[in-house]
């Protein structure tokens, strides 16, 4: 009898923090699009189901509240709804689409960024009381929402209506949120991504120098060489942690900032192309027709075509 009172009241208890959490984002998040209200933290707002998005992702947590969405990494494929959240654990390029959203339910979603150094303090001060299991090494996966995590995201989101108390109250619920995290079903993967020791972290250092430097011709010897691992060991580690080959990775991001490029700075095909490290015209065509299914030129007026249709709704 106990027992199923309890799961009785868990349940209302999940429900209801869902029910707050899409009304406050709503409130918060008017229009479709984005919103960072507070340091770290984005909200997303999607009417219409979408066509497949390029973007950089760092690492965070996300959590949707009404709708459902699909992330494709490699050739992996991620699901999740409000029933599941995403962790992801190092900077990663992808492609994600939003499958279920319209005027009278909108997708609503809330992001939280995970600093590393806060992770780590998170992992060192919580040390004694987190499970020890194997480390998962791919660096993005979903799992099912429990009620404390939920709970913290609803006193985070909260944190919108007192101003006054979000700088002294949002460190120490994200530092729960991260908690929460560890003590989960991904505490493996987040733990083994954040701290020292191990190939993961050079991973990680991998990444931040391609992020930083993708227009740059990429030398993996040079870059194997100054992580202290041989091509090999980096190309095989590199690919578990992020589903692609350190080129993959790096023409991911190129061909991502070129489109921005030729979106927001008005560029034509060959000077996005030069921008972001092609010196081949033809080579960079095919490529992004590859990526994206058209060639530049046109991708470019069939998003400027949405977006002028989605401006005129």
């Amino acid at each position: 009898m106990i027992n199923d009172q309890k799961v009785q009241y868990e349940a209302q208890r999940i429900h209801a923090n869902r029910e707050e959490l899409a009304w406050r984002v709503a409130q918060a998040i008017h229009e479709d699009g984005t919103l960072q209200p507070l340091k770290g933290l984005h909200l997303s707002r999607t009417s219409v189901p979408r066509q497949r998005v390029h973007s950089v992702v760092e690492p965070s947590v996300a959590v949707i509240v009404q709708g459902s969405k699909e992330v494709l990494l490699g050739e992996s494929r991620y699901y999740y709804d409000p029933s599941r959240y995403l962790l992801t654990t190092v900077d990663l390029p992808r492609i994600s689409q939003v499958l279920d959203a319209s005027k009278e339910r909108p997708y609503l979603a809330v992001r939280l960024e995970l600093a590393p150094t806060l992770v780590n303090s998170v992992i060192v001060d919580a040390a004694h009381s987190l499970p020890r299991e194997r480390a998962e090494v791919r660096a993005i996966d979903v799992s099912p929402v429990d009620g404390n995590l939920l709970d913290a995201l609803v006193r985070l989101v909260r944190l919108l209506d007192s101003p006054d108390e979000a700088p002294v109250l949002m460190p120490l619920i994200t530092r729960e949120i991260i908690y929460r995290l560890l003590i989960g079903e991904q505490g493996a993967r987040l733990r083994h991504l954040a701290m020292e020791g191990g190939y993961t972290p050079h991973i990680a250092t991998a990444v931040k120098q391609l992020r930083h430097s993708f227009d740059q011709p990429l030398r993996i010897e040079t870059l194997a060489r100054e992580l202290g691992m041989s091509v090999s060991s980096l190309q095989h580690h590199f690919k578990a942690v992020t589903a692609m080959s350190p080129l993959q990775f790096q023409k991911r991001l190129r061909l991502q900032e070129a489109r921005r490029l030729m979106l927001s700075e008005d560029l034509d095909a060959t000077s996005a192309a030069f921008r972001v490290g092609y010196q081949d015209a033809s080579h960079f065509n095919r490529e992004y027709k590859s990526l994206f299914g058209v060639p530049p030129m046109r991708d470019v007026q069939r998003l400027r075509g949405e977006a002028l249709q989605s401006a005129g709704r």
